[in-house]
């Protein structure tokens, strides 16, 4: 029965949600275990922890997805790695420390930490929650660019009226490449033009001249004299005079010369006439395509829009709309206070009974490490007296032998010396007596 209870309660614990819950805090379940009563308290802000690491994976979630243009697997993994990092940090910044109320240092930067993550946290959720209105901004504004574009294109390249046309002032990245173009033939026209003019002012001139003469030569010669000496009639000198002044205009003003000429060069202003528009409906039609293309490669470059491209659209909207301004930031400091509720309700909420005993328990293990040290010490300094006295008496020893030794050798040197002396005394009294 034991052992089937202990099972049961070890299988209790490992699906316990509220025990995980209390894990994402950093308490000492033990240690909670003696004040029940708080373990409702760090069970919810447990899953306060869990609940701004899920809204940091969602933040990232839409800022992976809004960076690579679309939803996609990879963005999973950006995603999951914040997440973790987000649980891991609040659960660190919840931990409960013993003697917090001696230092409000580490209290401060905890909440600094906190807020700058919900900062960064809540920039991507903001850009979600108002992504229609921004994403018809960045459309509205590519589209300016393009009709910018477009009107400058077609600006700095307009129909070649003569060979020295230039460009516009600032026309230098919007110049197209085209094969032919009609300013050539437009200056040939135009010469044609001026000296066909000319040409027919004098021939107008002329006609009206000859014009005159002639007719005064048909009025002069309608009349018929009558010659006396035949009876014929003739007609006057004065029309044969006139006659002749025509003749004589005619072939001084080459007007018949003129005239040929001047037809000869309506017919060739009406042939390039007919070239020249030919040419210019053939530039017109590639000056257009060269706009598409152009246009094409700036959709191309444009493609997705982009993170800062959001942010920079939504900061435009904002500073135009006092209305919008206030609820942009209303929204990102609902996200900021979010990602700081953990640190805020562990903080704001003052010291708890575990928390006293935490402290409690974390002085007592210093005094009693402490203790242990000094008695470490202790024993430390009693074992080195103890050497050193075992020391002391091994010397002590050591001399009293070596003295002892050193008087039995000066003893026995003293017999043999005394010894060798009175062999030497008798052996000189026996040479005496000889």
């Amino acid at each position: 029965m034991t052992d089937t209870a202990a099972t049961a309660e070890s299988s209790s614990r490992r699906f316990d949600v509220a025990r995980r819950l209390r894990v994402l805090t950093g308490v000492d379940e033990d240690l909670l275990s003696r004040v029940r009563y708080e373990r409702n308290k760090y069970t919810a802000l447990g899953g306060v922890v869990l609940g701004t690491s899920v809204v940091a994976a969602f933040s990232m979630w839409n800022f992976a997805t809004q960076a690579l243009g679309r939803v996609s697997v990879l963005a999973l993994i950006p995603t999951v790695i914040w997440m973790l990092f987000i649980l891991n940090l609040d659960r660190w910044l919840v931990t409960p420390q013993p003697n917090t109320r001696r230092r409000v240092g580490p209290l401060l930067l905890r909440l600094l930490i906190a807020l700058v993550l919900g900062a960064v946290v809540a920039e991507p959720l903001v850009l979600r929650i108002f992504a229609t209105a921004v994403e018809e901004r960045v459309t509205d504004q590519r589209n300016d660019t393009l009709d910018q574009l477009r009107g400058n294109l077609v600006r700095c390249n307009p129909v070649p009226a003569g060979t020295e046309a230039k460009p516009g002032a600032g026309c230098g990245r919007y110049i197209l490449t085209f094969g032919a173009t009609p300013g050539g033939q437009s200056d040939e026209l135009t010469t044609l033009r001026s000296d066909a003019a000319a040409l027919q002012k004098r021939v107008d001139r002329d006609s009206n001249k000859l014009e005159g003469i002639d007719q005064d030569v048909r009025d002069e010669c309608r009349r018929l004299i009558r010659i006396a000496a035949t009876g014929l009639y003739q007609r006057t000198s004065e029309c044969l005079r006139l006659r002749e002044k025509a003749k004589d205009y005619r072939a001084t003003h080459h007007t018949a010369e003129n005239e040929r000429r001047l037809e000869a060069m309506n017919d060739r202003i009406a042939k390039i006439g007919g070239r020249l528009t030919t040419s210019r409906s053939t530039f017109l039609k590639d000056r257009a395509q060269g706009v598409e293309r152009r246009l094409a490669k700036e959709r191309a470059e444009q493609q997705e829009i982009g993170v800062l491209e959001r942010m920079r659209a939504l900061d435009e909207l904002a500073s135009g709309n006092p209305v919008l301004f206030v609820g942009v930031w209303l929204v990102r400091a609902l996200f900021v206070l979010l990602d700081a509720l953990p640190v805020l309700v562990k903080f704001l909420s003052g010291d708890s009974a575990y928390d006293r005993m935490l402290t409690s328990e974390s002085n007592t293990a210093v005094k009693i490490h402490g203790e242990r040290l000094r008695l470490a010490e202790r024993r430390a300094m009693a074992d080195t007296e103890i050497a050193q006295d075992a020391i002391e008496q091994e010397v002590r020893r050591s001399r009293a032998e070596s003295e002892a030794a050193h008087r039995e050798h000066t003893a026995a040197m003293h017999i043999r010396v005394r010894q060798a002396v009175n062999s030497l005394e008798d052996e000189l009294r026996r040479t005496s007596a000889v």
